[in-house]
């Protein structure tokens, strides 16, 4: 069985003016362009259907040409319904070219009771292209423990690895553990890759060992992950080239 086609949004820059070069809809998700400012393009996430069920398998393919910019907003966040013994899938490829640039403040992502998703995004970087991204990830709706979720990440840069992650969230007993979420159930992040910031203002701002910093905020509801992570967001995004 094929799976289904991805949505797609690439951008170039002509002669210093942004332009989108394809916008693909897909099953479950409609991209709108929002706005055109000088290199830089916003973007909408639709949805086109209430996803993710059983079966389902959300495609996105994001290419970001050389010295544009591509702000991506999701105007609703994505939940992962109980799939009853089946599984959905969530995917994203990004790919920045040099001097490119990404920005996506990403709505929460809910697994919901009964969910079993595995989540995957893939980025490949090249020289001087950059991502700055943030991602929420919910187990459960209010008063629920949450489903099954499994999570990666894989970022290069220039070929080279950046920041590989794997998280198995498949067992709430484990998950619960010490060292793990606890009693919590929301991991947040903010991400930027492929450039580092010039100092670390907060002490869970972590640097990698390329160009690249995290930080993460585990807490017990979405909007206080949110809150936490707010100052590092505007901090970093403010950094960004144009911003």
């Amino acid at each position: 069985m094929s799976r289904p086609a991805p949505a797609q949004v690439s951008v170039a820059n002509r002669q210093g003016t942004a332009q989108v070069t394809r916008l693909a809809t897909s099953t479950f998700v409609r991209p709108r362009v929002l706005g055109v400012r000088g290199d830089r393009v916003s973007v909408a996430l639709v949805a086109a259907c209430a996803t993710l069920l059983a079966g389902d398998d959300l495609r996105l393919e994001i290419d970001v040409g050389p010295d544009s910019c591509l702000e991506l907003i999701e105007p609703s966040g994505t939940v992962a319904y109980d799939c009853r013994g089946g599984r959905a899938h969530w995917s994203a490829v990004i790919r920045v070219a040099e001097g490119g640039r990404l920005l996506w403040p990403a709505a929460p992502f809910v697994v919901s009771h009964g969910a079993d998703v595995h989540r995957s995004t893939q980025i490949e970087l090249a020289p001087g292209g950059t991502v700055l991204m943030r991602e929420t990830l919910v187990l459960g709706r209010s008063g629920e423990v949450g489903g099954s979720l499994r999570a990666s990440l894989s970022a290069t840069a220039g070929g080279a690895p950046l920041l590989v992650e794997d998280l198995d969230l498949t067992d709430d007993r484990r998950r619960s553990a010490p060292g793990v979420l606890g009693t919590a159930r929301v991991l947040a992040t903010v991400a930027l890759l492929g450039a580092a910031p010039s100092e670390t203002a907060h002490p869970h701002e972590t640097l990698l060992a390329g160009p690249g910093a995290l930080r993460r905020a585990v807490t017990q509801h979405a909007h206080d992950a949110e809150a936490a992570l707010d100052p590092t967001w505007e901090r970093w995004r403010q950094a960004q080239p144009g911003a």
